[in-house]
């Protein structure tokens, strides 16, 4: 017999408060690893994320000839030696899509093949869409139909290339710029709006020279990493679950700690602060410089009552991760929201617009599922009933909060990859003050 799905019960109505941080950020934690792994010298990560798809990145970069060291959850030294090994078995990357993407980019120098696979979630995720610029520049990287596994042949002597996105993706121009590092000329990678520049801040911590300008980054090929200390901010992200609870249940403010608040990942903020949310960022003084160039904030935020809006087109890239929980603020809000540009989310973990159509159905939000993004009617109040979160963190964790303005209890169905992003998340849900129990 199959193991039941884990699930949680979360009880209607109730307040948020209080003073804590999040887990380290996701993004970071995956660059961090994969630079160290390249770079001559020791690599030393503070803050690294304690979750399993960057644990996930840790083992496979093990496999490739690695050495890491883990003196405690969040502390990891990478012994980079400049070069990688050929693994012994396929690279199996869990849930981790991030981790599947960059590390395309990493291995398609390299002289030796490599396979890479996932869980059943990540081995539906396409990924011709890096495939495609690799070979572009001479790699030889196989799918299956578009998806893993993903068959990489190890190709030496990689080329330069100017290559538009057809769509603003960090992980795309992040796996081209790993790539680049091994390649013969100046790469350019031009994107149609800003994506995370994450990668671009952490190869310039590595001494990586880089030339960007609106819309456009180039590197030239052949330059050498140099290990060096990176501080991981806590990750907006996970925050992003207690600003929206905040902006709906905070009758006393609720203060978020030592947040990573890079440009490129802070659009969940214009968009609720649009709708009428009070929110106050207060930058952390060196905090920049800390967290090599990644600025640093505590946020805090307290509860208003919030209007629908029609969000800007060039704030949707910039909240791609925080729209399932920015649905749930449409919902609880008065009047109607619009969201398009988001196709997106149809190849995250879930079909993301999907998934928070089904469950906004089974409160009883008014709402129409458009092909690249989702209209709601909010009311400020919410029924309860029985969510399939499809196994996505992000969607299980946008439903505990809903519970805040439900009039009966939500049960979520399927909750145990919030251990991917948010280790421990149950735990600071409940430090907060939502009633969030484990059926």
């Amino acid at each position: 017999m199959s193991t039941p799905a884990a699930r949680w019960r979360a009880a209607p109505g109730g307040t948020v408060t209080g003073t804590f941080t999040v887990p380290g950020d996701k993004s970071i934690s995956h660059r961090a690893l994969l630079l160290g792994a390249i770079a001559q010298g020791d690599t030393h990560i503070r803050g690294f994320l304690d979750g399993e798809d960057c644990l996930a990145t840790a083992r496979a970069l093990g496999a490739l000839g690695v050495r890491i060291e883990r003196p405690s959850p969040t502390v990891v030294h990478v012994h980079g030696a400049g070069a990688l090994r050929a693994a012994s078995a396929a690279l199996d990357l869990g849930n981790a899509g991030t981790a599947m993407r960059l590390m395309m980019g990493l291995l398609a120098p390299q002289p030796f093949d490599a396979t890479l696979i996932g869980d059943e979630s990540l081995m539906r995720r396409p990924m011709e869409r890096v495939a495609q610029p690799l070979r572009a520049m001479g790699a030889r990287v196989d799918t299956h139909d578009g998806r893993p596994p993903v068959l990489i042949h190890g190709t030496p002597q990689l080329r330069a290339i100017e290559y538009s996105l057809p769509v603003a993706s960090a992980q795309v121009k992040s796996a081209l710029l790993l790539a680049a590092l091994a390649a013969s000329g100046r790469t350019v990678v031009r994107e149609p709006a800003p994506s995370r520049d994450h990668t671009e801040r952490m190869l310039r911590a590595f001494g990586v020279e880089l030339e960007e300008h609106p819309g456009a980054v180039a590197l030239d090929g052949g330059q050498a990493l140099r290990a060096t200390a990176i501080e991981v901010p806590a990750d907006f992200s996970s925050a992003a679950f207690f600003l929206v609870a905040g902006a709906l249940a905070a009758e006393r403010p609720l203060r978020l700690t030592n947040i990573g608040v890079n440009p490129t990942r802070t659009g969940l903020l214009e968009m609720l602060q649009l709708m009428g949310a009070d929110i106050r960022v207060l930058p952390r003084s060196g905090g920049a410089t800390r967290h090599n160039a990644e600025p640093v904030a505590d946020i805090e935020v307290r509860a208003s009552p919030l209007s629908g809006i029609t969000v800007p087109g060039h704030l949707v890239p910039l909240a791609i991760d925080e729209l399932p929980v920015f649905f749930i603020a449409a919902a609880c809000a008065r009047g109607e929201t619009l969201v398009r540009g988001a196709a997106e989310l149809r190849v995250k973990e879930s079909d993301r617009l999907a998934a928070m159509a089904a469950g906004l159905a089974v409160l009883g939000v008014e709402h129409r599922l458009l092909p690249d993004g989702l209209w709601i009617r909010g009311t400020g109040s919410l029924a309860g009933g029985t969510i399939d979160s499809r196994g996505d963190h992000r969607i299980a964790m946008s439903f505990a909060v809903a519970a805040l303005r439900a009039r009966a209890p939500i049960e979520i169905v399927d909750v145990a990859n919030v251990a991917t992003s948010f280790p421990g998340f149950e735990d600071c849900a409940r430090q907060a003050g939502l009633g969030l129990t484990r059926l």
